[in-house]
């Protein structure tokens, strides 16, 4: 699909981000109930980069393309939360510039790799009936190859859509994606419980912006299985570093 010369070449649903209405905070949850929460949770959004995969996607495209450094640097500063989410996604693909040609190339030679335990954590809230959403702020193709090897639906993928020119030239990203901006992956969760009517909802990742999304989300489980964020595991109530920490959760019941 094309659009002022642009061409967007990810899937992306859409839909209306909920307005907001003022709430009286919650008692925050001791980490008993938090267990108890996931073990009886609707939905459960997992982060993706160093989370669900060991690396950082944007990370891994930089390198490829030739400027790890620097962009490494902008990565560990954004996912500290020393600055906004929206900017520094900005200023690190400023410096790559990727081709629609490189990200493919990537894809293919470099997949994604799955952290250990993740694809028996998600198969067994499958079996329970529990559905699994991968809310990134990476980019959808990635994302999307990894929910294939998760058997998670492209529809359950939230993510940033990169934007190409027709000669396959790096054009931007769509800034209008809540996974865009610090607090977005709060505001797909918020559309997820309107949409679906959950009432557990858990959010799992390693980074600030995950831990933020916590509420609405009604539980945060900080992960340092591939990286460990200090501000990250100082606030979290409940951090794990291996996925079997939560399946043998799950077993309990």
């Amino acid at each position: 699909m094309a659009q002022d010369g642009v061409q967007y070449c990810d899937s992306q649903k859409d839909f209306i981000l909920p307005s907001y209405s003022k709430k009286v905070p919650k008692r925050m949850a001791s980490l008993l109930e938090m267990k108890e929460i996931f073990r009886n949770a609707d939905a459960v959004c997992f982060d993706v980069d160093s989370t669900v995969i060991r690396e950082e996607g944007i990370d891994e495209l930089a390198k490829f393309c030739g400027v790890g450094d620097a962009v490494a640097e902008m990565t560990r500063r954004a996912m500290g939360g020393t600055v906004t989410f929206k900017a520094a996604l900005t200023a690190r693909l400023g410096l790559i510039r990727p081709s629609y040609e490189q990200v493919q190339k990537l894809i293919s030679d470099h997949p994604p790799q799955l952290t250990p335990g993740i694809r028996e954590l998600v198969n067994r809230l499958h079996q329970r009936g529990v559905q699994v959403f991968l809310v990134s702020g990476g980019f959808q193709s990635i994302v999307e190859h990894v929910a294939l090897q998760l058997n998670i639906p492209t529809a359950n993928v939230f993510a940033n859509r990169l934007k190409f020119y027709f000669n396959g030239e790096y054009a931007g990203f769509d800034e209008t994606q809540p996974t865009a901006e610090s607090g977005g992956k709060g505001k797909v969760i918020t559309h997820l419980k309107e949409q679906f009517h959950f009432k557990n909802v858990v959010m799992i990742g390693d980074g600030a912006t995950d831990m933020e999304a916590c509420p609405p989300a009604d539980c945060f489980i900080g992960f340092g299985g591939n990286v460990i964020r200090k501000q990250v595991k100082e606030k979290a109530k409940w951090y794990i570093t291996h996925f079997d920490e939560l399946l043998k959760e799950l077993e309990e019941r």
